[in-house]
């Protein structure tokens, strides 16, 4: 009989433990809903004032907007030329430096002659997107060494050249739209002003255009063996057949290795113009953007801003006298 009672205990004390787990539950939903009314008491007791900060707020932060100036920028994408990146971000930095110190000894050295610095700053980021220009400069450095010859280093060379020059983009931030654009255009004077890299630039251009030259030369005798070679064709007696061709001093010459040198000519005159094209000046501008105002944040707007500051302070002035009051009543 015993044995029998003892799980009616058991069953017992879990109804037990269940009761008070429920009870437990309703009385933190009943605390809360009890925290949830006086909040809604609190906001509705206090409904006019607030309404009064937020409209107050609100309209502070409009007129505000209204009398400060917006802050502008001005974009500009360039490329560096013949390993100028290191000098780019040095002469920006240079730049930024002067601006914080109000040099305007310097700045009305580069053309510029206004006094007013407030809002102006000059910054220098790479352009998002070459990730995959990393991977290609890798593989080129583990293809260099797969065939130690001096043509392959020198394909690699200029390849890891050319991919290394990655486009980075400068941006101007002023608040005068006609100071900030001038400002912006000088500073890029002299940012391709440096007589190093104009040096460079124009012996570039110099080997180019003598390069492009002898090619062209060159061309134009292997057009005439070619010339020739179509007339022999035409003559059963002078034609040697195959791929190669008999000259008059009985030399024989490969065709297809001539067309071949021939493809290669053309295609290394292309490559010279489009290099003269492009090293024009040290630090290549890409594009010279047009003046954008500056996107703030939400919260970052007067309009926003201001009212909860305002509400932020008012609660807490009210539990402020909440603790006054609490201490009070404890005393």
């Amino acid at each position: 009989m015993a044995e029998n009672k003892i799980p009616n205990k058991e069953t017992s004390s879990d109804e037990i433990d269940l009761g008070q787990l429920f009870q437990i539950i309703q009385n933190g939903f009943n605390s809360l809903f009890k925290g949830f009314l006086k909040v809604f008491l609190y906001v509705k007791t206090n409904a006019i004032v607030l309404l009064v900060l937020i409209i107050a707020g609100a309209g502070i932060g409009l007129g505000l907007n209204q009398i400060i100036s917006k802050k502008i920028k001005l974009e500009v994408i360039v490329k560096p030329q013949m390993e100028s990146k290191n000098y780019l971000y040095d002469v920006v930095a240079e730049i930024q430096a002067n601006i914080e110190a109000q040099d305007t000894t310097f700045f009305n050295a580069i053309g510029v002659d206004f006094t007013d610095y407030r809002g102006l700053e000059i910054t220098i980021n790479r352009v998002s997107g070459d990730d995959n220009s990393e991977s290609d400069i890798k593989y080129l450095e583990l293809l260099q060494s797969f065939e130690d010859t001096e043509a392959i280093a020198d394909i690699v060379r200029a390849e890891l050249q050319n991919k290394s020059s990655f486009n980075h983009r400068i941006t101007f931030y002023y608040k005068n739209k006609e100071q900030g654009k001038h400002f912006s255009e000088k500073v890029m004077e002299y940012i391709n002003s440096n007589p190093y890299f104009d040096g460079l630039v124009t012996i570039y251009r110099a080997n180019a255009e003598s390069r492009i030259k002898q090619n062209k030369d060159l061309l134009a005798q292997v057009d005439e063996i070619i010339t020739n070679y179509s007339k022999k064709m035409g003559r059963s007696d002078g034609f040697n057949g195959g791929e190669r061709i008999l000259l008059d001093n009985q030399e024989t010459v490969n065709i297809t290795g001539l067309l071949n040198f021939k493809n290669s000519l053309i295609k290394d005159i292309e490559t010279k113009i489009l290099e003269l094209a492009e090293r024009t000046e040290p630090i290549k501008i890409i594009n010279f953007g047009k003046p954008q105002q500056v996107q703030k944040a939400f919260y970052g707007k007067n309009i926003v801003l201001i009212p909860i500051i305002f509400l932020g302070v008012f609660f807490l002035i009210s539990f402020m006298k909440f603790l006054n009051r609490k201490v009070t009543e404890l005393l």
